[in-house]
C-alpha cells in the first residue's frame, strides 16, 4: 500500500471512529431527552376497580363504580375515568333514584364540574331513561346541562322526545329541553299531542 492509501485509509478510518462517536452522543442524548420527558409527565394516581361512597351526615347520597380512576395532581388537579364509570344517587331513605353511566367521565376538581362523555345513559328508578353523549354536572348550582342532542324515554306512558340539548336539576325532576320533538301523551289517555 503507497503512501497516499495509508492516508486514505487512516482518514476512513478517523471519520469512521468520528461518526460511531458522534452516533453514540446522539443516542445518549436522545436517553437524556427520554428520561426529561418522563419526569416532565404529569403526575398521576392510577386506582383500579374503584368504589367510592359518598355520604353526608351518616346518610349514603351516591356511589361511584369504575374499572379505573387516575388522578392527576397538577396545578387544577382532576380525576379521569378513561375506561367509564357508573354512579348511583340515592335519596335520604337510601333508595336509589337514578343511575348514571358513561364511557368516559373527567371531575374537574377547582372548577366543580364533573362532564360525563360518550354513551352516556341516564336511568331513572321510574324506569325512565335518557340517552346522549355528553352530561355536564355543576356542582356548585347542583345542575346537569349538555350541548348536544338528548332521547328519553318515559316508562310511565307519558310518550318519548329529543332534543338539541337540556338542562335539569340535580335530581332530573326539572328538565328544560330546547327545541323539543316529540310524542306526548295526554293525561286522560285521549291521545297523542306532537311538539
Amino acid at each position: 500500500m503507497g503512501l497516499i492509501g495509508k492516508n486514505i485509509f487512516r482518514f476512513t478510518l478517523c471519520v469512521s471512529i468520528s461518526t460511531t462517536g458522534l452516533a453514540s452522543c446522539e443516542t445518549d442524548l436522545k436517553e437524556v431527552d427520554r428520561i426529561a420527558a418522563i419526569q416532565a409527565e404529569e403526575p398521576v394516581d392510577i386506582s383500579h376497580n374503584v368504589t367510592v361512597v359518598y355520604s353526608d351526615s351518616a346518610l349514603v347520597k351516591a356511589k361511584m363504580t369504575a374499572p379505573e380512576m387516575r388522578h392527576y395532581n397538577v396545578e387544577k388537579p382532576y380525576y379521569e375515568f378513561q375506561k367509564g364509570v357508573t354512579i348511583i344517587l340515592f335519596d335520604e331513605n337510601g333508595v336509589e333514584t337514578q343511575r348514571i353511566t358513561s364511557d368516559y367521565a373527567i371531575q374537574k376538581e377547582t372548577e366543580e364540574l364533573t362532564e360525563f362523555r360518550r354513551n352516556v345513559v341516564i336511568t331513572r328508578a321510574d324506569g325512565s331513561i335518557i340517552k346522549t353523549e355528553e352530561l355536564i354536572h355543576d356542582q356548585k348550582a347542583n345542575t346537569f346541562y349538555n350541548h348536544v342532542p338528548i332521547e328519553a324515554y318515559f316508562k310511565d306512558g307519558r310518550g318519548n322526545f329529543m332534543g338539541s340539548s337540556f338542562q335539569a336539576d340535580g335530581n332530573f325532576e326539572n328538565i328544560e329541553v330546547q327545541n323539543s320533538t316529540g310524542l306526548y301523551l295526554f293525561e286522560d289517555g285521549q291521545g297523542p299531542m306532537f311538539r
